[in-house]
């Protein structure tokens, strides 16, 4: 049996009810607290971890900044890697998505009830309007996510090149940045049957504006990416 059908069955007793209010969030976000969606966000993620015999060893997580409007950035290794961060947060989260997921089910619900935002990297007008919106968030207090990768990585635990445009938004918010690092994330979902499996995530010590005030975005996209192959070599 693949690993996400035994998460469904394995929570079977909750999904009905739990899929519904996401549901009925989406519809009309703006009715609810922010707090209230990602509460739901994060009980239906941490369910996934928890029936699909996962065991997600988190580190790091004293080193969030109590202060939001921050962001966060992390090596890519699957759609596992959000259902891991989402399931340890119990603060609202955003993400900046590829335009390829934009209306998926659940995964459009979730970037409803989170005000995300999808990319579409062959749209550099559009790919502008996204990082201004992000800044514009960041500024106000919210917490974005994003992969600077842009793609998830193939080979495993090898980091893939991360693109400088994806720091754009840290740079222009001038805000703290939060590099995090998953290992073996990739094996959720790659990996034939569901037998019980271990992935890591790692929250690494926040990079203050003020380190990477002047750099350039593909310098600061080098400085982060360092600090999480760091970790990587640290765990594997």
């Amino acid at each position: 049996m693949n690993r996400i059908a035994t998460m469904v069955l394995k929570n079977l007793h909750v999904v009905p009810g739990a899929f519904a209010k996401l549901w009925r969030y989406a519809a009309n976000p703006e009715k609810y607290e922010e707090l209230e969606m990602w509460s739901q966000i994060h009980y239906v993620m941490d369910r996934a971890v928890k029936g699909g015999n996962i065991d997600l060893k988190v580190t790091g997580l004293e080193n969030l900044p109590e202060k939001d409007g921050f962001m966060l950035y992390g090596n890519h290794q699957g759609l596992f890697d959000v259902v891991a961060i989402a399931a340890t947060w119990e603060r609202p989260l955003a993400a900046v998505l590829k335009k390829e997921l934009e209306n998926v089910p659940l995964l459009k619900q979730i970037r409803l009830c989170t005000n995300s935002f999808c990319m579409d990297r062959e749209d550099v007008r559009q790919s502008l309007e996204v990082i201004q919106n992000v800044t514009r968030e960041v500024q106000k207090g919210r917490n974005y996510l994003i992969f600077p990768e842009g793609t998830r990585s193939k080979n495993g635990n090898v980091m893939g090149e991360f693109h400088g445009g994806s720091f754009r938004c840290a740079v222009k918010a001038k805000c703290p940045i939060v590099p995090f690092a998953v290992i073996d994330s990739f094996k959720v979902l790659d990996q034939k049957g569901s037998k019980p499996v271990t992935v890591q995530l790692h929250y690494l010590d926040p990079i203050p504006y003020e380190e990477f005030a002047g750099l350039k975005a593909t310098e600061v996209a080098a400085l982060v990416k360092e600090r999480i192959q760091a970790a990587i070599d640290a765990n594997t």
